[in-house]
């Protein structure tokens, strides 16, 4: 099914690609005994809900004419390590605020033999504040990691203007869109549209939200951390 379903969308795999993949399976059952990693282990699960899942964006926007894509909160490497995997040309920047899925990360990196992937020790909220990574990233992602007005403060000052925020989401977040309208606003970002879709087999409600970076953030964002999720821009 996974091979079968992305053909489909114009993505074959390699067998280097193939076994990067089943090797990055048995790297997360294997770490994910000593560090919480994911709850899922079942492969069939893994292959659908993690790494399927992850390529998703793929089928709603260019990644073979992007290159720099910083994925926020990526804690076992999804979305950004099976996009990796299937568009090897990408320069990955992942920022995580726990050390030990950094740990299993740059251990995966190493095993997989995946080149441009940087790994970042970070709260999102002070990442977005260095001056090398302000605007400047083509595409910038985050997959269950905060509600839309939040996500937006973690993710748009670290967007290049030009560039694109896609929120990784379960089922359709219609009312999320609605109280995070004026912090997209606030912060230079645009909605443009919303992809809702079914997993395959299984059908779980899936939906990918696409903002365009049109403005600079203003510099007091994102705020210091912590503050974002306490009080969202409302």
């Amino acid at each position: 099914m996974f091979i079968e379903t992305l053909q489909k969308e114009g993505i074959t795999l390699t067998d280097q690609q193939l076994a990067q993949f089943d090797m990055y399976f048995q790297l997360l059952i294997e770490w994910n005994e000593k560090v919480n990693l994911t709850a899922i282990t079942d492969k069939e699960e893994v292959y659908l809900k993690h790494f399927f899942d992850s390529i998703t964006p793929s089928f709603y926007y260019d990644l073979q004419h992007t290159t720099t894509v910083c994925d926020i909160g990526a804690g076992a490497g999804f979305p950004s390590i099976p996009l990796k995997i299937c568009f090897p040309h990408l320069h990955i920047t992942i920022v995580d605020s726990l050390k030990k899925r950094l740990t299993f990360l740059e251990n995966l990196v190493t095993e997989l033999q995946l080149e441009h992937v940087e790994l970042v020790h970070a709260r999102a909220e002070d990442f977005g504040q260095r001056k090398e990574a302000r605007g400047h990233f083509d595409l910038v992602t985050a997959r269950a990691v905060a509600r839309m007005s939040v996500l937006s403060e973690y993710c748009l000052p670290v967007c290049k203007t030009g560039g694109t925020f896609l929120a990784l989401k379960g089922a359709s977040s219609t009312e999320e869109l609605t109280a995070a309208k004026k912090a997209i606003e606030i912060l230079g970002g645009e909605f443009v549209e919303e992809h809702a879709f079914l997993l395959p087999i299984e059908e779980s409600e899936r939906s990918i939200i696409v903002t365009n970076k049109v403005k600079n953030t203003p510099k007091k964002y994102p705020r210091k951390a912590g503050t974002p999720a306490k009080s969202p821009i409302s």
